[in-house]
């Protein structure tokens, strides 16, 4: 058996990483992890384009289900932080860039990093 190349790995770590939060938030249905799976392919050519965007898929593929959620669903992940206001949804940040979090800009804060979303908002198993 090959070894994973850098793209499958970086592909396959974004997709687990999503689909925690998916898991997390529990939206995690057959119809939103086919999301998932449909951006993580999109994603694929967009690294084989751009091969130096590999460190940021985890943050794209974020994007692109919550994009995808909010057109067939609505807003995700609702942000945790503010109990004040209209319910708002969290950002990812940077929008196109390594390490990647879950954020507040209304109050200006990191919630949790992508793939860590339960540890924001309490269903994390571990905590």
């Amino acid at each position: 058996m090959e070894p994973l190349s850098p793209l499958e790995q970086a592909l396959h770590a974004a997709r687990a990483l999503v689909l925690a939060d998916l898991v997390a938030g529990r939206v995690a249905e057959a119809d939103v992890v086919s999301l998932v799976e449909d951006s993580v392919a999109q994603r694929r050519w967009w690294v084989e384009q751009w091969p130096d965007g590999v460190h940021f898929v985890a943050g794209l593929v974020a994007q692109d289900v919550q994009d995808a959620l909010l057109e067939r669903y609505g807003r995700w992940p609702l942000c945790p932080v503010c109990g004040t206001g209209d319910p708002h949804a969290l950002e990812v940040a940077p929008e196109l860039g390594p390490d990647p979090h879950w954020v507040c800009h209304q109050a200006g804060v990191k919630v949790a990093a992508v793939g860590r979303l339960g540890s924001a908002i309490g269903t994390d198993p571990s905590s």
